[in-house]
């Protein structure tokens, strides 16, 4: 279902990301997970790359087997790191053809194996030029969808680390838009006022469409500590870390302190008017299900209009 048609559907949308197994034990330990995530019914699932494209095609096939499976929309990221035009058509094409409506358009991370690269030598140097290049697929009418893709972007509330200037930050996200974003997800952040304060800025560079919350749960220290390396800046606001310190030596208490600390910040953003929550599962079911019921249902499925 087009991106479009989601969010009119759903008076508030949730959506969940997976990351793709790196081996075939983790994909049957997601595979059994899948029916869990099912019956939470997201509004859709996005699905990352790794680095630099390292699992390209176990995105591809995970997100085709999601859309054949029905019952979870998988709204593949896509990024221009390290791949040829001829390459972004032919996954274009491949998505098209199995039924895929929405992608997410990123730039991608820089190649760890290699200190010289430089964006300017890529096809699509980019996230800007990334969605342009949709746009101009879409425009072929290939897709079974006459609208074709919809096509989401990043947004960095706390800044992106490559780009410490937030004015020239948020002009590289106007041009996005400019280029045809339908809707924008947001890093994960842990203090609503970043995120509040940064869609004030959208809102005075004209950025007007929909943007949804990226909410990751710390379930232990170690994934604090690795979410810190891999979202440079993010702010860890002092009452959190104090509430995790007190259970250090209890990892399940740990979990638990983390699972609320996102449950009081998702029930803030939907008091406040949040467009929507996108969940960051690290595929695990268990803290993306106590989540979802925190929030007052069973389900996603009853904050949808009926």
């Amino acid at each position: 279902m087009h991106i479009r048609d989601i969010l009119s559907r759903d008076a508030t949308s949730i959506s969940f990301e997976f990351f793709p197994p790196h081996s075939d034990s983790a994909v049957k330990a997601l595979e059994e997970r899948l029916g869990e995530f099912e019956a939470l019914a997201p509004s859709f699932v996005s699905v990352t790359y790794g680095a630099g494209g390292s699992t390209r095609e176990r995105t591809h096939d995970l997100v085709v087997r999601l859309k054949q499976g029905g019952h979870l929309d998988p709204v593949p990221h896509l990024t221009c790191v390290k791949q040829t035009e001829a390459e972004l058509e032919g996954i274009l094409n491949r998505y098209a053809k199995h039924g895929v409506s929405n992608v997410l358009a990123l730039r991608g991370d820089a190649p760890a194996d290699d200190t010289f690269w430089d964006p300017a030598s890529e096809a699509l140097p980019h996230a800007a030029d990334l969605v342009a290049r949709i746009q101009a697929f879409n425009a072929t009418g290939v897709h079974p969808d006459k609208r074709g893709f919809g096509v989401g972007a990043a947004g960095f509330p706390e800044g992106h680390p490559e780009t410490p200037n937030q004015l020239r930050q948020m002009d590289h996200l106007k041009a996005k838009v400019d280029a045809g974003v339908d809707w924008i997800t947001t890093q994960m952040f842990f203090d609503n006022e970043r995120y509040w304060d940064w869609c004030e800025r959208c809102a005075l560079a004209g950025i007007e469409i929909p943007k949804i919350a990226g909410i990751m749960p710390v379930t232990s220290l170690s994934t604090l500590h690795r979410m810190a390396e891999l979202a440079a800046g993010t702010t860890f606001p002092a009452k959190l870390l104090r509430r995790l310190d007190r259970f250090k030596d209890d990892p399940t208490s740990v979990e638990q302190v983390g699972v609320q600390w996102a449950v009081e910040q998702c029930n803030a953003l939907l008091d406040q008017g949040a467009d929507g929550l996108h969940l960051y599962t690290l595929n695990r079911s268990d803290a993306t299900r106590r989540l979802v019921e925190a929030l007052g249902a069973s389900s996603a499925a009853p904050m949808r209009e009926q």
